[in-house]
């Protein structure tokens, strides 16, 4: 079955793109989105077969939402333990130490 957990738009202890009125955040907000699957692949490594980090268009009062997700295959062992591991372990920051 497929399942899937939800990483924010952005590093959690960074500031993010906003929901506003504003037509102009959303490719704004899909660029931070595609920068932080980039930053969690770079810190975590790729996904394994049966996961998958994407972007997940969600509603919102203000209009719509963006986020980061990793679907995964929950009967999967290794793709279940890579999504819990990005829910546990994605970056706080945009620079890490190496």
């Amino acid at each position: 079955m497929k399942d899937f957990t939800s990483l924010g738009s952005a590093p959690a202890e960074e500031n993010c793109v906003s929901v506003s009125r504003d037509v102009e955040y959303l490719p704004a907000m899909r660029e931070e989105c595609k920068r932080y699957i980039a930053l969690i692949r770079q810190v975590l490594g790729d996904e394994p077969s049966g996961a998958r980090l994407a972007i997940q268009s969600n509603p919102h009062d203000f209009g719509t939402y963006l986020e980061v997700v990793c679907y995964f295959d929950d009967s999967d062992e290794a793709a279940a333990n890579y999504a819990y591991h990005c829910e546990e372990a994605a970056p706080l920051h945009w620079r890490v130490a190496n």
